[in-house]
C-alpha cells in the first residue's frame, strides 16, 4: 500500500489518493479465487472442487477482481489514514480510479476531525451554591417511606372520596356511539391523583360501593385525538370496591421494619446523611456544568454538521432501546406522542452539539496539556471493567479498544484538571426543602409503556406513551465503507 497523494480539500475535508501495488492485489485475487471457487462449477469437477487454474481459465482472473479490492481497500484506506495523520469522522466517499493486473488506486474523500482551540481554561471562576438538608426534606422522605409502606383498607360504610381508591369499571359513548380504546374493568383510581380527564374523579367520589352511575366530561382541546379533542362523552361507570389508604406509624417499630435501624431517630439521621450526599453529587454536577458552559464558550472550532448528526443517530438509538425494554417500538411512541420521525430527532440536536462541542474541547484541552495514560493505569481500568461485568479481563480487552477506552479516561483527566484549576466561590446557602419535578399523568396500562426520558427527547414532546382513548390524560462510531465496485463503469 502507498499514499500516492493527500490534499486538503476543504476546512474539514481531505483526499487521499492509495496504491495497492501488484503483489499486495495478486495475493487479494488468488485468494479470492480460493474463497469463491468453493461456489463455482467447472465441467468435469464437482461443485467448489475445480483447480485454481481451470477456475482463472474457465471465468478469467479478472472475474475475481472486484473480491479482491473490496477485501484489501479497507485496510488500505486505514494504513493511508494513518500515515495522512487525521482522524476521520464520517463514512469517505471511495471511489476506484483504476485496476489491473499491476494493482489497483483509489481515492477517499473524507470529512476529518476540526481544528480545536480552548482558551484561558485555567482559572475558570463558578459558583458553589452549597445545599444544607434540611428537617423538612428529611421529614418529606420519611413520608414517602411511610407512603410505600401504606396498606389498603377496605370502605364499606361510606361513599367514595378524595383520596380514596375506587376500583371502576368504565365505558366511554360520544354522541351515543362506545368509542375505541374507552373501555376499562375493575381498574384502580386513585380519586384526587388527577390520572383522568379533568371532571372525571371528582363525579366518582360521593358513589357507593355497587352503584352505577355515569360520568360527563369533555376531552380536552390539545388531545392528541382528533376524533376526540374538545368533545363532550359520557362514561358509564360502575364502582366495585373502595379502598383508602392506612399509613403506618413513624416509631422506632417502623425504622425495625424498613431499615437496619433500631430507632426512628437513627433513621431520619441515615435518611439525612444520604440526602445531603445527593445534595453534594448535585452541588458537583452543578459545577461542572459551569465550567462546561465556560468551555463550550471559549472554544474556537469548526465543526462538521456529519458530527452532530452521528451523536444524534446515537443519542436516538438509546433511546429507542430503552423504548424496547418497556415493550414499545419508536414507531409506537412517534404516533402516541403525534410527532414524526424529523422532529423527533430534532429534538436531540441541542443535546447532541453540546455534547460534541464540549468533548472536542476536552480532547484539545487533554492534547495541549500531554495528558496520557500509562499502561498501569490502562490495566487497572481494563480491571476495574472485568470486575463490573463480571467478565474475564481477556473478554473486555477484546470487546474495548484500548485507543477508544485511553482516550475516554484521558478527558476524564481534562475535565479534573480544568476543575481542580477553576476558582469556586461559595454562593449563598439553599437551605430550601428540594421541590420534587411534578410527575406525569400515567394512563392505565395493558402493556408497558415508555418512562419520560430527561433532556434527551425533544422539550416540546410528552415522553410518556398513551395507550388509548380512555378517561385519561395524555398528555463516537466508526462507519465502515461499502463495498467498491471495481468495475469502472
Amino acid at each position: 500500500m502507498e499514499l500516492t497523494q493527500f490534499e486538503k480539500t476543504g476546512t474539514n475535508e481531505a483526499k487521499l489518493t492509495v496504491k495497492v501495488t501488484a503483489e499486495e492485489f495478486g495475493r487479494a485475487v488468488d485468494a479470492a479465487i480460493r474463497e469463491k471457487g468453493k461456489k463455482l462449477t467447472v465441467p468435469g469437477f464437482r461443485k467448489g472442487k475445480a483447480p485454481k487454474a481451470l477456475l482463472e481459465k474457465a471465468y478469467g482472473r479478472e472475474y475475481f477482481y472486484q473480491d479482491a479490492v473490496n477485501e484489501t481497500y479497507g485496510y488500505a484506506y486505514d494504513m493511508a489514514v494513518k500515515e495522512a495523520d487525521i482522524v476521520p469522522v464520517d463514512r469517505a466517499n471511495i471511489e476506484l480510479v483504476d485496476c489491473s493486473e499491476d494493482g489497483y488506486t483509489f481515492t477517499a474523500v473524507v470529512t476529518v476531525k476540526p481544528e480545536v482551540k480552548v482558551k484561558d481554561y485555567k482559572g475558570i471562576k463558578v459558583t458553589k451554591n452549597v445545599n444544607v438538608v434540611s428537617d423538612e426534606q428529611v421529614d418529606a422522605e420519611l413520608n414517602r417511606m411511610l407512603e410505600r409502606n401504606a396498606r389498603y383498607v377496605d370502605v364499606e360504610d361510606r361513599p367514595s372520596q378524595m383520596g380514596d381508591i375506587a376500583e371502576i369499571d368504565y365505558e366511554g359513548f360520544k354522541d351515543g356511539v362506545a368509542f375505541e380504546g374507552g373501555k376499562g374493568e375493575h381498574y384502580d383510581l386513585t380519586l384526587g391523583s388527577g390520572s383522568f380527564i379533568p371532571g372525571f374523579e371528582e363525579q366518582v367520589c360521593g358513589h357507593n360501593v355497587g352503584e352505577e352511575f355515569d360520568v360527563n366530561v369533555s376531552f380536552p382541546e390539545d388531545y392528541p385525538s382528533e376524533e376526540l379533542k374538545g368533545a363532550p362523552v359520557v362514561f358509564k361507570c360502575k364502582l366495585h370496591a373502595i379502598k383508602r389508604k392506612e399509613l403506618p406509624a413513624a416509631d422506632d417499630d417502623f425504622a425495625k421494619d424498613v431499615s437496619e435501624y433500631d430507632t426512628l431517630d437513627e433513621l431520619k439521621a441515615s435518611i439525612k446523611d444520604k440526602l445531603q450526599k445527593k445534595a453534594d453529587e448535585d452541588t458537583d454536577r452543578q459545577i461542572e456544568e459551569q465550567l462546561v458552559d465556560v468551555l463550550i464558550a471559549n472554544t474556537e472550532a469548526e465543526i462538521p454538521e456529519c458530527m452532530y448528526d452521528a451523536r444524534i443517530e446515537d443519542m436516538a438509538s438509546d433511546f429507542e432501546n430503552r423504548l424496547a425494554q418497556s415493550g414499545l417500538t419508536l414507531d409506537e411512541y412517534l404516533k402516541y406522542t403525534g410527532a414524526d420521525k424529523d422532529a423527533f430527532l430534532a429534538g436531540f440536536k441541542p443535546q447532541a452539539e453540546r455534547q460534541v462541542r464540549v468533548r472536542l474541547a476536552l480532547e484539545a484541552i487533554a492534547q495541549a496539556e500531554n495528558i496520557t495514560m500509562t499502561k498501569e493505569e490502562m490495566d487497572e481500568e481494563f480491571k476495574k471493567l472485568a470486575e463490573r461485568y463480571e467478565m474475564k479481563e481477556e473478554q473486555v480487552r477484546q470487546i474495548v479498544p484500548e485507543e477508544d477506552l485511553a482516550q475516554d479516561l484521558c478527558v476524564e483527566k481534562a475535565i479534573k484538571l480544568v476543575r481542580d484549576a477553576a476558582e469556586v466561590v461559595d454562593g449563598a446557602a439553599d437551605d430550601k426543602p428540594a421541590e420534587e419535578a411534578p410527575k406525569k399523568k400515567r394512563a392505565p396500562a395493558k402493556k408497558k409503556t415508555a418512562e419520560p426520558v430527561a433532556e434527551e427527547a425533544s422539550k416540546t414532546e410528552e415522553s410518556a406513551a398513551e395507550e388509548e382513548a380512555a378517561p385519561k390524560k395524555r398528555a463516537s462510531r466508526k462507519k465502515k465503507n461499502d463495498d467498491i465496485d471495481p468495475s469502472m463503469d
